[in-house]
């Protein structure tokens, strides 16, 4: 989607320009360039957390196994498994046959410190147009495919 332009308004010799709607374009796409470098950085620590497990170090499955979703029309972030993984659901809920692990949940609390460094990058990159236009344009990307 384009930036939106500023709408005019005349009126005798008065001219009022609006710029809500590109100020709201603007918040809109660096909060999600921000879920999107959070959803990144979870995602690289979630996977290093399922090496560790016991006959996952060299196993390729892991890196399949977990991703996130930047989702812009939510505008919010998902972080889990993919369908089928027994390795992903089964270790991070527990069943009868695994252990509960949460390895999500677990990675995901260990980084608040982090995850609010990151999205305080994004909101203080509102004061400055030309920051938050590099900031957005930035990646396009979603998941861990």
């Amino acid at each position: 989607m384009a930036i939106p332009r500023a709408n005019k308004i005349r009126s005798g010799n008065v001219e009022f320009t609006s710029s809500v709607d590109k100020a709201q374009y603007t918040l809109r796409e660096l909060s999600l360039a921000a879920s999107r470098d959070t959803g990144r950085m979870l995602n690289y620590r979630i996977r290093g957390e399922a090496k560790k497990l016991p006959g996952m170090r060299r196993s390729k499955r892991v890196t399949g196994a977990f991703s996130y979703w930047a989702r812009p029309r939510e505008g919010d972030l998902l972080i889990g498994t993919k369908h089928g993984t027994w390795y992903g659901v089964e270790q991070e809920l527990g069943s009868n046959r695994q252990p509960k692990r949460s390895i999500i949940r677990r990675t995901v609390m260990r980084s608040v410190d982090d995850i609010r460094r990151v999205q305080g990058q994004y909101i203080s990159a509102i004061e400055n147009d030309n920051k938050a236009r590099g900031l957005i344009g930035k990646g396009k990307e979603t998941g861990g495919d």
